[in-house]
């Protein structure tokens, strides 16, 4: 299962906890990666220990990575944050 997914931007985003470093869980992370790649989808992964230090820099790099991956015609679509998530 994927923790987020933008079917516009075709993305993936993945919140990597301490598990993900544990016993076979990279070797599936990339085997799923590569797979959802071979599909035109791309795997954004980030730290739980990034989300929970500075979740506007992750929410800002999420956006700009979905608004990259949109056509020329729609990257405007992509919407910017009114506020700061982080202090909700």
């Amino acid at each position: 299962m994927l923790d987020f997914y933008c079917a516009a931007a075709k993305l993936c985003i993945e919140v990597d906890g301490e598990a993900h470093d544990r016993a076979n869980q990279p070797a599936r992370d990339a085997e799923r990666d590569a797979l959802l790649e071979h599909h035109g989808v791309k795997t954004l992964r980030i730290t739980a220990r990034d989300v929970l230090s500075d979740l506007d820099a992750v929410i800002r790099g999420i956006l700009a990575e979905a608004a990259s991956r949109q056509p020329l015609h729609r990257r405007s679509a992509v919407p910017l944050p009114k506020h700061s998530l982080g202090r909700i």
